[in-house]
């Protein structure tokens, strides 16, 4: 079943950066639904994707993290979850061109399955209304992520695998325990493997969390759990609440100096997650061109 996400496996590959924060850069207002965005404000979008192509990743996302009907019933949208998420699949696609994948972006719900927030019934649900409409989009994969509850990121991986043809990544935000190697939900990166390809991912890693620092201890017990390509988008370090807005201190060159560990501990795609920048894939793609050299 992983066979589709195997290509990645034995080389290193440049994902992008985050999305978040570059459309907040471009005017999202605080709180508002970014999703809608794909509908009202597509050359934005369209530009966010392109500045990543340009910087030198060769897989970028789309704009569809909170595209779930759950989250998006929040802002009034659950009705548009096909729309939007079709809309930003095709936006990255437009912007990727022949050369670069293009991988669906799918977040949490932010509910609890553990404490019957919701029924896995309803998370299946909403995960395979998203993963067909970003297949329909033109997603050439799915990246299921940012996930802390294992039951709730296998029913996503297990709608993408039972409502398209597209393989599927498979990341949990690992920042919690004495080590920080688990997740807020207690979830192990070894429980993480086992649970994930139980459940037909092809490729599984982490995002987001408190720094690329520690999700070099992170590869690596992943990749001694298992042999599938292993995903990694740190953030640029932990937030800092400045003037009312969130900061991200971790530069370009800092974070980039850490990819040759990040290899060395068993990863396979690396980008950037909260507060990286199309600079921050620039100078992993400099770090990676000298290693090669």
């Amino acid at each position: 079943m992983a066979a589709e996400l195997q290509e990645y496996a034995g080389k290193v590959t440049v994902a992008d950066g985050a999305w978040g924060t570059q459309l907040d850069q471009r005017g999202c207002p605080a709180g508002y639904c970014r999703e809608e965005w794909n509908s009202s404000h597509p050359e934005l979008v369209r530009e966010v994707a392109a500045e990543y192509v340009a910087a030198g990743s060769q897989i970028i996302l789309t704009n569809t993290f909170c595209g779930n009907r759950v989250l998006l019933a929040r802002h009034g949208f659950d009705g548009r979850a096909e729309e939007l998420n079709e809309a930003g699949a095709r936006l990255s696609k437009e912007a990727a061109g022949e050369s670069v994948q293009v991988f669906g972006s799918m977040g949490p719900t932010g509910k609890i399955l553990m404490v019957e927030e919701i029924s896995e019934e309803e998370v299946y649900k909403a995960f395979a209304e998203q993963s067909r409409a970003l297949a329909r989009g033109g997603a050439d994969a799915i990246v299921v992520e940012t996930m802390t509850e294992l039951a709730e990121i296998v029913a996503a991986v297990r709608a993408v695998r039972e409502n398209t043809e597209l393989g599927v990544v498979a990341c949990m935000t690992f920042d919690s325990g004495p080590e920080q190697t688990d997740t807020m939900m207690g979830v192990s990166p070894r429980q993480a493997v086992e649970g994930l390809t139980a459940a037909g991912a092809g490729m599984i890693g982490c995002n987001c969390g408190v720094g690329v620092e520690n999700y070099i201890k992170v590869a690596r017990l992943l990749r001694e759990a298992t042999d599938l390509p292993i995903w990694v988008k740190a953030n640029a370090g932990l937030p800092e609440l400045i003037e009312g807005r969130l900061v991200y201190r971790e530069s370009p060159q800092e974070y980039a100096a850490k990819v040759p560990q990040l290899i060395e501990a068993g990863a396979n795609v690396i980008g950037g997650c909260c507060g990286t920048t199309p600079e921050h894939i620039r100078h992993i793609v400099e770090v990676l061109r000298k290693r090669r050299m």
